[in-house]
């Protein structure tokens, strides 16, 4: 096969690797699948870095075989032969009635260009891309997004430029604020987006030809027929961990990689994992909750990263979703509740519908830090206190006394903080950990790694001035538009987001607050590794805060100190839900 082609096979007409021509004249790639008989169809869209002839088994094969392996309703049904990773399987989606595109984003895959992801040139792109598949002979003028991670952080940039065939986006896992949730939490700089673009961007990228990777069902290179030097493969890429490295605070370089909330007017569907603290858990409710769309739908869920997707549970409530919004379905969905949660707990999920988000019922409970013996009390502390501990160290760990029943909390979580440094700054990395009556602590398989903890939040201490307009006390909104470093010794309060969780904590168990100063790691972890990932699987999956130029040791490695007392408020705050009457 040479060049766009068209054939039939496994029950779809498929077009291969037409092209799509931006404003600028250069032409992307697109694989279409749809049902052989003519008509229009609604569309299912994607556009991203990945490689759109990349199968996933081989692309991802620790991921693959682990999911089909614990989920046959998964493989059941299909060939398989069509499925890439992130996206939607077409052998599942167009026997009823859909068109579903794949386009490799600039410079990745069988798409020419340069490679700077999540760029305003490729959000340009990807709007051009929906309203060129709305405007096909087979489509019927109704483009949906979907996808995962990357295919869906970037539905929310391209809805607020309002492309007019979008008509519904179904963003699974997707994060939303490209400086909070993606590149430094709490104003700390994660280190996951330089590793990942050598792992899973530099190895799919335009030009490898003959050195990279082959379709499995064409036959045909999976990075473009040409084959260039790395030298000119270097000259075609942005410098991306350096790019995030330079901008430090949420400037215009993060401003522009992220959604304006009064343009995202389309309905929506926003799913979110449990377990993806670092990156797959924030967006998703910081979104349902901001974007300016009166149709929209929260839903969350656990296990990796990528399983519900596929599954049978992911898939159903995807198309009843969109057979309402391309369709025009009468499903039932507008009945729908607002809020679907399948709430976690130590033995698995129970599925739940809520009204709104936070749970308006939530009974917003407060655990005082207390200086003896470092618990978690409800009531204020009468005696003053300090505890101190290696700034670049494990911490210190604050208990509750055992639950008396069980209970749930599922929400925001936050706490207040009233610290002091040797040095002029402070990073602190808060872990909501729950133990077990015998002492051992629960976690959990997460969104990436096998050993999460319920519950994460970061703050460098610099960086805690607040958007007043914009916090809650159940989420606490920083600027990070300044700096304001320390006095040594001199304290400070911080208030303190930890991502969203939900769990039903056994009675008995008691909750857990650790304020380290380094990136959570689970003792018993086994040492498991993912394909796609550098780093082991320690607690925290890739998600690592460990460059030591955003740490140097001068100013992040000397001593923390937590003041308690009745005159220094310090505080977990967790969302308690009590029974549904």
């Amino acid at each position: 096969m040479t060049g766009t082609e068209s054939e039939i096979r496994d029950g779809m007409r498929i077009d291969w690797d037409l092209p799509i021509e931006m404003d600028d004249g250069l032409a992307l790639r697109a694989d279409i699948f749809r049902p052989v008989e003519n008509g229009c169809y609604p569309v299912i869209l994607s556009y991203g870095p990945y490689a759109k002839g990349l199968a996933f088994q081989e692309g991802y094969p620790s991921a693959w075989e682990r999911m089909a392996a614990e989920h046959p309703d998964v493989t059941a049904g299909s060939s398989n032969k069509y499925q890439s990773w992130e996206v939607v399987d077409p052998e599942k989606w167009v026997p009823d009635g859909y068109a579903c595109v794949r386009v490799d984003s600039r410079g990745c895959g069988r798409s020419p260009g340069y490679v700077d992801h999540f760029s305003p040139r490729e959000t340009r792109d990807f709007a051009a891309c929906i309203e060129w598949a709305g405007e096909q002979s087979w489509s019927n003028g109704k483009v949906g997004l979907s996808g995962v991670s990357y295919y869906g952080i970037n539905q929310w940039q391209v809805a607020s430029m309002q492309p007019r065939h979008l008509a519904a986006m179904c963003i699974w896992e997707g994060a939303t604020d490209w400086y909070r949730d993606m590149t430094h939490h709490g104003g700390i700089l994660s280190t996951f987006w330089a590793n990942w673009y050598d792992m899973q961007v530099k190895t799919v990228q335009y030009g490898l030809g003959a050195r990279g990777p082959r379709s499995r069902v064409t036959g045909q290179p999976v990075c473009g027929s040409e084959t260039l030097t790395e030298e000119e493969l270097a000259e075609n890429r942005c410098a991306f961990g350096d790019d995030i490295f330079a901008h430090p605070l949420d400037d215009d370089y993060h401003r522009a990689r992220s959604p304006d909330w009064s343009k995202v007017t389309v309905p929506l569907l926003s799913a979110a994992n449990w377990g993806g603290q670092g990156l797959h858990l924030r967006g998703n409710f910081e979104g349902f909750v901001r974007a300016a769309s009166t149709q929209k739908w929260l839903e969350a869920h656990g296990l990796e990263h990528w399983t519900e997707f596929y599954t049978d549970y992911g898939v159903q409530l995807q198309k009843r979703f969109f057979a309402y919004f391309l369709k025009g379905e009468h499903n039932g969905w507008e009945s729908q509740p607002r809020v679907q949660l399948l709430v976690r707990g130590v033995d698995g999920f129970v599925e739940r519908s809520e009204d709104a988000w936070p749970i308006p019922r939530t009974q917003w409970t407060k655990f005082h830090l207390t200086p003896d013996e470092n618990t978690l009390l409800p009531m204020s502390p009468t005696d003053e206190g300090r505890i101190s501990f290696a700034a670049a160290g494990e911490g210190v760990t604050f208990f509750t006394q055992s639950l008396a029943t069980d209970t749930e909390i599922t929400g925001p979580a936050a706490s207040k903080l009233v610290v002091s440094s040797s040095t002029t700054d402070a990073d602190l990395f808060l872990v909501l950990r729950v133990f077990d009556p015998d002492g051992k602590e629960i976690v959990f398989q997460g969104a990436i790694d096998p050993h999460t903890p319920i519950g994460q939040g970061w703050l460098r201490a610099s960086h805690r001035k607040l958007d007043r307009a914009l916090s809650q006390p159940w989420r606490p909104y920083h600027s990070h538009d300044e700096q304001q470093p320390l006095r040594p010794g001199v304290p400070v309060e911080l208030d303190i987001e930890i991502w969203p969780t939900s769990l039903v904590i056994p009675a008995g168990s008691r909750i857990a607050l650790t304020v380290r100063g380094m990136d959570y790691e689970y003792p018993d972890a086994t040492g498991e590794r993912l394909s796609n990932f550098k780093n082991e699987l320690r607690g925290c999956g890739p998600f690592l805060h460990d460059d030591p130029r955003d740490r140097p040791a001068e100013i992040f490695g000397g001593e923390t100190t937590i003041h308690v007392g009745p005159d220094q408020p310090g505080y977990l705050l967790l969302p308690v839900i009590p029974p549904q009457d």
